[in-house]
């Protein structure tokens, strides 16, 4: 059954560069395996908004950080991931579609180069997924599988050519030129490249190169590591028990 799961909760921690595929594939491969789906990347987006509207200076490492131990996110790990973000006193508000807008985008990496604010936002991220009660949490971006989960069962590298990236890019902004849409792939991996290594696994990750896979074939690729995982698991927890083949 391709939703059947083990009864150990199993976490699967996805990275990869920008226009890799991760958000798309990461929420489809978690449907079929009925797991929850944390994106990182909009808590990001949610506290660069935030910071926007609260006035705070993006660039302060001690204002954004003092934001931060006041601010409060909500999102839903199933279903309808509505990002809710509150600051007692001075904001509160829906920001699901507000922080895909370009103007938010383009803030994002002021609040995520500062080390505590990732520390602070990785702490977050570790809580969701404990308090989640899900039999299994796919989480992807900055960071999952070698600061947030490095202990994940199931940890991922999803790459493909910078190439490939901004083919799939400017399919996807209509107006933009592939080679408008190459630059900007190739100047974010250059800013993405002073915070963490996207292009390099770490020992024990999985490399999931998608530049020649279809959409279908990316999701294929991820549930067949996780079912390895989950054989894996099993097994352990069978010889843990004493059973035998």
């Amino acid at each position: 059954m391709e939703n059947a799961v083990t009864d150990a909760p199993i976490l699967v921690a996805i990275d990869g560069p920008a226009g890799s595929g991760k958000s798309s594939v990461s929420r489809a491969a978690a449907e079929r395996l009925a797991f929850g789906i944390l994106d990182t990347g909009a808590a990001y987006r949610a506290l660069a908004w935030t910071a926007l509207e609260t006035g705070t200076d993006l660039d302060d490492p001690a204002a954004v950080e003092m934001l931060l131990a006041a601010w409060r996110y909500e999102t839903a790990l199933r279903g309808d991931a509505r990002v809710l973000v509150r600051v007692p006193g001075h904001v509160e508000a829906d920001v699901t579609a507000a922080i895909r807008e370009p103007d938010i985008s383009a803030q994002v990496s002021r609040v995520s180069k500062h080390p505590g604010v990732r520390d602070g936002l990785n702490a977050m991220f570790r809580r969701i997924v404990a308090d989640s009660g899900l039999p299994g949490v796919v989480i992807e971006g900055r960071d999952i599988t070698t600061v947030v989960a490095p202990d994940a069962p199931v940890r991922i590298l999803m790459t493909a050519s910078a190439e490939v990236r901004a083919h799939r890019r400017a399919g996807e902004l209509p107006g933009l030129s592939h080679e408008h849409v190459l630059a900007d792939i190739e100047a974010r991996d250059a800013k993405d490249a002073l915070v963490v290594d996207f292009f390099t696994a770490a020992p024990g990750v999985t490399t999931i190169d998608t530049s020649d896979l279809d959409f279908d074939g990316s999701v294929d690729a991820v549930i067949a590591v996780v079912r390895g995982a989950q054989n894996e698991l099993a097994d352990s927890a069978s010889a843990a028990n004493g059973d035998t083949p």
